[in-house]
């Protein structure tokens, strides 16, 4: 009770909250018929929305960029022939975006999602069965993990397995773009064009300052999960993919001692494992090169999700 006491007070005094939530348990959502145990499901301190979805994103051109150091982590995304730039330093205090790709001859609605308690980035389509959603934090955890939800529905919907796990939009799957989790300098070499989400948010955050210092080098979690693996260090980053119900997770510890780019099989299908060792950045794509959606997370909450899951071995090892 006391930590979670003091994560409560951490959050009101990084993220400027001001007021406590009621009933922190479920944040006012319906639990009923959730296809996760609804006593599992955690009050991560903050209520619905008090961790603020950035609903009007602002966006400037990587030539004004001042406040990006070379090594800073963001989360790339190119559509329509756009690319963005999403700075840990912003999702850290926000953790989802509503954006729009917009080109002349479509618009694309995506979400952008990022939990830091979990170190995973998750681009999502926000058109769900022909209608865009806009999604929010609901400040409820599970597993560790961050639980959106919608604003159409209040339905709740789970990160790292990609669905809806109450409300009126249970079971319904979400559909992942693949997504760089990397440098800035990275990012800014391969796509000098590529726009970057601004500071200006519209709220009072100090960038500059990480809400969760220390903790990626923790091997302590700050709420339970429902099963834990000593094969890596909890906050090991992995990059982790699911093929035909299939998964793997692939360690950065593991990659760093393998060749830039190699094959690997997963459920009888081909695919090219890339890693870059100065960024520190994974990506699968297959034969054909078309990329493949994963996700870049902590070990602990890959293993958390998929505790049966296939672990690569680097052959040199």
């Amino acid at each position: 009770m006391k930590k979670i006491l003091l994560l409560t007070l951490t959050f009101i005094v990084s993220f400027g909250l001001t007021r406590l939530i009621a009933n922190p348990k479920n944040n006012g959502f319906n639990l009923d018929k959730a296809l996760i145990p609804a006593a599992k499901i955690l009050g991560g301190g903050p209520g619905k929305d008090d961790i603020p979805a950035l609903d009007k994103p602002h966006f400037i051109s990587a030539d004004k960029v001042d406040f990006l150091q070379p090594s800073d982590r963001i989360l790339g995304l190119t559509l329509q022939g756009i690319s963005k730039a999403y700075p840990i330093k912003i999702l850290n205090y926000h953790e989802i975006v509503n954006d729009t790709f917009n080109n002349t001859l479509n618009d694309q609605p995506v979400v952008i999602t990022f939990c830091p308690l979990c170190g995973s980035g998750i681009a999502y389509s926000a058109m769900i069965k022909g209608k865009k959603h806009h999604f929010g934090v609901s400040g409820l955890l599970y597993n560790s993990d961050v639980l959106l939800y919608d604003r159409e529905t209040e339905s709740l919907w789970s990160q790292l397995m990609n669905q809806a796990v109450s409300g009126p939009m249970r079971g319904t799957k979400l559909i992942p773009i693949a997504l760089t989790h990397t440098t800035w300098a990275d990012w800014q070499q391969r796509f000098p064009e590529t726009l970057v989400l601004s500071t200006d948010t519209g709220y009072d955050r100090d960038y500059e300052k990480n809400p969760y210092a220390g903790y990626r080098l923790d091997r302590k979690l700050w709420f339970p999960v429902a099963r834990q693996s000593n094969r890596y260090h909890p906050k090991q980053r992995v990059m982790g993919i699911e093929l035909k119900g299939k998964t793997k997770a692939y360690a950065i510890s593991e990659l760093t001692n393998m060749p830039a780019a190699f094959k690997d099989t997963l459920a009888g299908q081909t695919i090219a494992i890339h890693y870059d060792k100065q960024h520190q950045s994974a990506s699968i794509t297959d034969m054909d090169n078309q990329p493949i959606p994963g996700v870049t997370t902590f070990w602990f909450a890959w293993y958390a999700f998929h505790p049966e899951t296939a672990v690569f071995k680097a052959v040199n090892k």
